[in-house]
């Protein structure tokens, strides 16, 4: 599964958004949906991966809550996703890289495992951790240089 959330997350990298992709599966194994980042395609700071597949699988389920899934996504969950996750009563998170500057999983948050909060949620990190990591990489990298080229043009 973590293969078809690397497939989402190049098609993000050709839109030129952070390539994140993401793919919700329900208890019997079924795709649910998949996704990949689009807020700045859709001018929307919540288009996550995360939340759009929760969209679309919601809609799909006809419920809101979708206990018993599992979400396989390219990058630690940040806050917002995890409380939308949280909501959604989904039952584990797998990822594949750690985000130490907006991780809610394990990196800033463990908002997954608080007591304080009447649901947890299963994590698993670092699944296909390498590809993960070096779709990002390569993705910054590349805007890196491009804004450099930029800045050295007469």
């Amino acid at each position: 599964m973590m293969q078809l959330a690397l497939a989402e997350a190049r098609k993000a990298a050709a839109m030129d958004e952070v390539p994140v992709g993401a793919v919700l599966v329900s208890a019997a194994g079924l795709i649910l949906a998949r996704g990949h980042n689009q807020p700045v395609t859709r001018n929307d700071p919540t288009a996550h991966a995360e939340i759009l597949v929760l969209r679309q699988a919601a809609e799909k389920v006809g419920n809101y809550r979708l206990p018993g899934t599992t979400l396989y996504v390219t990058l630690e969950p940040c806050i917002m996703c995890m409380g939308a996750l949280l909501h959604a009563r989904v039952t584990r998170v797998v990822f594949g890289a750690s985000d130490p500057k907006g991780g809610a999983v394990e990196s800033l948050y463990r908002i997954a495992a608080d007591d304080r909060l009447n649901h947890r949620i299963e994590t698993v990190g670092g699944v296909c951790l390498e590809e993960c990591r070096a779709i990002l990489q390569d993705f910054f990298r590349s805007r890196r240089k491009s804004i450099a080229n930029s800045l050295s043009m007469p």
